[in-house]
């Protein structure tokens, strides 16, 4: 069977044909014979095809990659962002660890060192006191002048020592009742001895009543008792090593005798009297 006398329907989906069939008879068999086709389309309508918006399906996948890069983008920028704040915080840190571990060996090797040569306090010998006054007069005041003799010295053989400042004065029942007297610094090298014989002295120091009543008691007595301190700073010196200032403290006794027991003072001159005392100091640092 032949399809013939096709009739072409334009712009639809289907082309239309008659279907003639010759029969062995001699009839004519005319039936409809239907065939899908591509359809042709002109230029005006693919530019309309092409116009036409896609639909919500298709548009879809664009606009779900479209936020996917956003998102992507996004994430990697925070990232990023937090990866260089984790960096720095590591930097601080490390830095920080670096600084607190260095300051740790440093003073465990000052420590150390400290420890192996231990340098020993100076010894402080209150060896005689010349008293050229001592009088108490009303209302409450004390006029004394005395010349001392410390002789320090420095019991360590691998340490020196930089006495800084030193001042001296006396006291009398935790009262200070002369001036103090300022010794020159000096530099007392191992196992050396300086000596110093300052002036220390007071005109008309005011003492409190309680005092100045004991005062006149001891005077009557004979025996006055009074201390002889020292306050300074100091250095030592290690090899090349220097360290640092410390306070040093020092307290000497003086048993000062009065009236007619003069059995350990020397006479020196009009009105002086030398004492021997020999005492050692206490030390501290």
């Amino acid at each position: 069977m032949k399809c013939i006398n096709k009739t072409i329907i334009e712009n639809t989906s289907f082309i239309y044909t008659h279907n003639t069939t010759r029969l062995s008879h001699g009839t004519v068999n005319t039936t409809p014979c239907i065939q899908q086709r591509t359809p042709k389309l002109s230029l005006q309508s693919s530019l309309k095809l092409l116009r036409t918006p896609h639909s919500p399906s298709e548009n879809q996948p664009h606009k779900a990659t479209l936020l996917l890069s956003t998102t992507s983008s996004n994430m990697t920028s925070k990232g990023d962002c937090g990866n260089h704040q984790h960096r720095r915080r590591m930097f601080i840190r490390r830095l920080f660890g670096a600084i607190v571990t260095f300051l740790l060996i440093v003073l465990i090797v000052i420590l150390i060192v400290w420890a192996i040569l231990r340098p020993s306090k100076p010894k402080f010998i209150l060896q005689d006191a010349t008293v050229y006054a001592f009088n108490v007069s009303s209302p409450n005041s004390l006029t004394s002048n005395f010349q001392v003799t410390i002789v320090s010295r420095d019991p360590d053989d691998r340490v020196g020592i930089y006495y800084d400042k030193l001042d001296i004065y006396a006291t009398y029942r935790n009262q200070q009742i002369t001036l103090r007297t300022s010794i020159p610094p000096s530099y007392q090298g191992h196992r050396d001895t300086d000596i110093w014989s300052p002036f220390i002295y007071g005109n008309a120091v005011p003492v409190s009543p309680y005092n100045s009543a004991a005062l006149s008691q001891d005077q009557a007595a004979g025996v006055v008792m009074l201390i002889i301190k020292i306050d300074g700073r100091v250095r030592f010196k290690v090899g090349t090593f220097i360290s640092a200032r410390y306070r040093l403290h020092a307290q000497c006794p003086a048993y000062i005798q009065f009236g007619g027991s003069r059995t350990n003072g020397v006479i020196v001159g009009e009105n002086a009297i030398k004492y021997q005392l020999e005492r050692r100091c206490h030390v501290s640092l």
